[in-house]
């Protein structure tokens, strides 16, 4: 009864979303006020009942009930309660149902929140919302229903893939799919702002909070998914340059370009076609996305085994969404009015500077990942574009973008001045030139670049300071009036400091890891010794244990440094029975920012197990950077200007009222 309550609150919310993506378009023709408000309730109603599809999966799923095709498939009776929570998007139906919940949420959101929008410009949104809504729920009840019954429904289940029964599981698809949904609202501005043929920078204002929403979340779930990589799949690396981690980059990328863009147009009223086009590139680039996953045409640990029915379908809603609006841009975009002009040295010149090169890496990052699929369909000839490629593709585009970026916030608007601008940032130079010195002086081998790159970083994060520092007039004014300018400072700039420095923090972990990681690979007995970085560890004891719904080899290791015993490392090789496969749960011992890293591969006839042993320097700065560019964003996001609920523009036009 509660599979088929879901399947009937799933095709409620499709007539819902088909009411919501017609009604409120022809309110804003006739300029009715009573049919473009349907969109506000209907918007309201559609979340209730995908949620409610949703928890109605979640259900089967803590109950076990394997009548039902998805649970059967993807559960087992004796699995952790939480993995069973988790395993509801751990497969291609409940991930579908989940990305459709979330895109709910966000129309939801944007129809309690967006009262202060023009009511035409709102009704036009949430219908856009309301057409890709309709467009995956038809998906999921056509190709991926998640509530199909089993005629005679079997005893247990076959489990979870082993490799997605982890905690990140139950944080990186949420956030990530937080992300690449969040930005179908500036897809939707932008679609709606090309229907009305209007643009402004009260426009910018309105659009600029639901974004960084998205770039929030994206960044933090593909962090996660960057560290649950590193731990969970025993390979000690951090990113692989995987088609699927890509298509999550390329989204990332297009939504930091479309940020700063969105500040030029709010603050000088330009950029305005190049803004909207930057809001249709980057959902469109997460609808790639989700093609990519789903289609069958990649093979990696992230994409699911699909049909190509599936592949099919979703590549149709792709030529519709993007297709749709591209034409729709080419049509109307000549129309749009261009805002101010601007000198190229100015905060202005700046982040278009900014927009250029993360247009361009985005560019280098989808020709690598679908050149080789592209050959393959024309040709028939299989190639890999693999780290290589895009480390000297990549890299390149980002060291002006990172020598530009402390020049951006401290430049005026309108016409800055370079000079006096660099003599400001002379201390975050000096700084560079002392950190490229030490690192110079204090290490030996790796790369020859690798103290350039920690210089600069360490520009980076310094000129995120001396921003601070001259808001403030931090050593030239008494503390008590500094530490008043930095109470009033708003808090976007401190968000943007905070963010800024964040990649400085990350470029840094990048760098130490990639060129100072030592390892240790080989087989070890019981009472071995080796030695990695200073340490000596043992290898103690290997136990066998029995784990819920997996048998467990767990190996202890005891670390010492210098005869000292600083920690014990318990890395483990789980076996489920059920799947018939296997996983390794890497060991972890932080030490500040760096960590050591073990774990197990295959025991050898002999009785020696196969082992991974990595030192890791400064390794925990690659995650912490991201974590404190979201904060940033955060701490903007809090600033009264970004509130979601813009205020519109003392002289709004008499046809665009305000929504009641």
């Amino acid at each position: 009864m509660i599979a088929e309550a879901g399947h009937y609150a799933l095709v409620l919310a499709l007539a819902l979303a088909l009411i919501q993506s017609t009604v409120p378009i022809v309110g804003a023709q006739l300029r009715d006020p009573a049919l473009m408000n349907v969109a506000r309730s209907t918007a309201l109603a559609q979340l209730l009942f995908v949620g409610l599809s949703f928890m109605a999966l979640v259900t089967l799923h803590v109950q076990s009930d394997f009548s039902v095709a998805n649970v059967f498939e993807n559960s087992h009776s004796m699995k952790p309660l939480l993995y069973k929570i988790t395993g509801v998007w751990g497969n291609h139906e409940g991930s579908m149902l989940l990305w459709v919940s979330i895109l709910a949420l966000f129309g939801g959101l944007v129809a309690a929140f967006g009262n202060n929008l023009p009511l035409t410009l709102r009704a036009h949104v949430l219908a856009v919302q309301g057409w890709i809504a309709a467009a995956f729920y038809l998906f999921i009840l056509i190709t991926s229903n998640p509530f199909l019954r089993i005629a005679n429904p079997p005893i247990e289940g076959r489990d979870l893939n082993p490799v997605l029964q982890d905690i990140g599981l139950a944080v990186h698809p949420p956030m990530l799919y937080l992300g690449y949904v969040g930005f179908s609202i500036s897809f939707s501005f932008a679609v709606a702002a090309l229907i009305e043929g209007r643009i402004d920078a009260a426009w910018a204002r309105w659009v600029r909070p639901w974004t960084l929403v998205a770039w929030i979340f994206l960044t933090l779930g593909i962090a996660m998914g960057s560290y649950w990589a590193y731990y969970e799949l025993g390979w000690g690396g951090w990113w692989f340059w995987d088609p699927v981690e890509n298509a999550s980059l390329m989204p990332w990328l297009a939504g930091t370009a479309l940020l700063h863009s969105a500040v030029v147009m709010e603050k000088r009223n330009a950029l305005k076609v190049w803004t909207i086009l930057l809001a249709i590139l980057t959902f469109s680039l997460s609808l790639l996305g989700t093609f990519l996953v789903r289609s069958g045409v990649l093979t990696s640990v992230h994409a699911f085994a699909t049909d190509p029915t599936r592949g099919v379908f979703i590549l149709l809603i792709l030529c519709v969404f993007i297709g749709g609006s591209l034409a729709l841009y080419m049509w109307r975009a000549s129309a749009l009015k261009q805002g101010g002009l601007f000198a190229p040295i100015s905060r202005e010149g700046a982040l278009v500077l900014n927009n250029l090169f993360l247009t361009t890496a985005c560019a280098t990052v989808f020709i690598g990942t679908l050149y080789p699929l592209a050959l393959e369909v024309i040709t028939g000839d299989k190639i890999s574009v693999g780290a290589p490629f895009f480390n000297l593709t990549f890299g390149p585009l980002f060291v002006p973008l990172l020598l530009a970026l402390p020049f951006g916030p401290l430049l005026a608007w309108k016409r800055g001045d370079l000079a006096g601008v660099a003599q400001r940032l002379m201390a975050a130079g000096i700084a560079a030139l002392v950190a490229i010195a030490l690192v110079w002086a204090w290490t030996s081998g790796g790369a020859a670049l690798a103290p350039l790159a920690i210089g600069l970083a360490v520009f980076v994060i310094a000129g995120a300071v001396v921003d601070l520092v001259e808001r403030t007039s931090l050593f030239r004014a008494p503390f008590a009036t500094a530490w008043r300018r930095a109470r009033g400072l708003p808090r976007s700039t401190w968000g943007t400091a905070f963010a800024h420095a964040g990649v400085g923090v990350a470029l840094i972990g990048i760098v130490c890891e990639t060129t100072w990681n030592s390892e240790y690979i080989g087989t070890m007995k019981l009472n071995d010794v080796t030695k990695l970085a200073g340490y000596q560890l043992r290898l103690d004891d290997v136990t066998q244990k029995q784990g819920p719904n997996f048998r467990e080899m767990l190996a202890q290791f005891s670390i010492t440094e210098n005869g000292d015993k600083v920690g014990v490392l318990t890395p483990s090789k789980r076996t489920f029975t059920t799947r018939q496969s296997s996983t390794t749960e890497a060991a972890l011992l932080s030490r500040g920012a760096s960590q050591l890293y073990i774990s197990l591969g295959e025991t050898a006839a002999d009785g020696g197990i196969a082992v991974r042993i990595y030192h890791k320097p400064l390794v925990l700065l690659i995650w912490f950077g991201p974590i404190l560019m979201a904060f940033g964003g955060l701490l903007s996001l809090s600033d009264r200007r970004l509130r979601v609920g813009a205020p519109k523009p003392a002289k709004a036009p008499r046809a665009l009222q305000p929504a009641e």
